[in-house]
């Protein structure tokens, strides 16, 4: 059995971790083969949008820790973070094409982080999302210390580092951890229809928007002044950018071919 299940339909890769029997804990297989299955959507053209989502009850559990208490499958501390979980980092921040995480269950841990990587995400009601680590005696890791804070504000941020609290999909929501709560029933309908809708977008201004907002993070404004005016420049010589302007001009829907 793959631990990462993956197709391609109308230009969106669907991603599903694929380890329910243990909450989709990551193993070294599974990141690894991960960072080589987003490495595929980002060299791909038919890949305009990706879905990361788990199989079974749980979008992800974080590290699996048979693992690390395993004499002999122990990577060591240092590997799982410089080859595990900081590669898969920067990849779904550096593929110049949006990443939904749609948060089918918990979210613990590194599979919290994962998951506050994407560009867009989503959850349904009954979801919750932990930053477990302190109840091990851990910090964060997988960028949880980089992008909470900036989520959803120092304190909070802080306090659900170091008390470990479990927050709702509603909670998360209201404080701005992620995009929007969807309905458990209709969870997968409503996922399919973001992503079409993203896949049918302008693909190139879509990604010079996320390496914007990426590089929003450190630069100062008269940095982030500069870049704007280069990608603006770049996107003005795109196909996508000259249909859009023809549709809005003769009143129709445009049909974007992500060129």
């Amino acid at each position: 059995m793959s631990s990462i299940q993956s197709k391609i339909e109308n230009n969106i890769a669907w991603l599903h971790l694929n380890r329910p029997e243990v909450f989709n804990s990551f193993n070294r297989e599974m990141a690894l083969k991960l960072q080589s299955i987003l490495d595929d959507c980002e060299s791909n053209p038919e890949v305009r949008a990706i879905v990361l989502t788990g199989n079974g009850k749980a979008f992800c559990a974080g590290q699996d820790l048979k693992e690390v208490t395993s004499p002999k499958l122990n990577p060591g501390f240092k590997k799982i973070l410089e080859e595990h979980y900081n590669p898969i980092i920067t990849r779904i921040r550096n593929i110049k094409k949006p990443v939904i995480g749609a948060v089918n269950g918990v979210a613990a841990g590194a599979g919290a982080n994962i998951a506050l990587a994407c560009d867009i995400v989503v959850a349904h009601e009954k979801v919750s999302f932990i930053q477990a680590f302190s109840l091990i005696g851990l910090i964060p890791d997988s960028a949880g210390t980089f992008f909470l804070p900036r989520l959803i504000g120092f304190q909070k941020a802080s306090a659900l580092a170091m008390l470990g609290d479990k927050v709702s999909a509603d909670k998360a929501e209201e404080m701005g951890m992620i995009y929007k709560v969807l309905p458990l029933e209709s969870f997968e309908e409503e996922v399919n229809k973001l992503a079409l809708k993203l896949a049918n977008m302008p693909t190139l201004a879509l990604g010079k928007i996320k390496e914007a907002f990426n590089q929003s993070l450190t630069n100062n404004l008269d940095q982030q002044l500069a870049l704007e005016s280069k990608l603006q420049i770049e996107a003005a010589q795109t196909e996508d950018y000259e249909e859009g302007v023809s549709a809005f001009v003769e009143k129709r829907k445009p049909t974007f071919k992500g060129k």
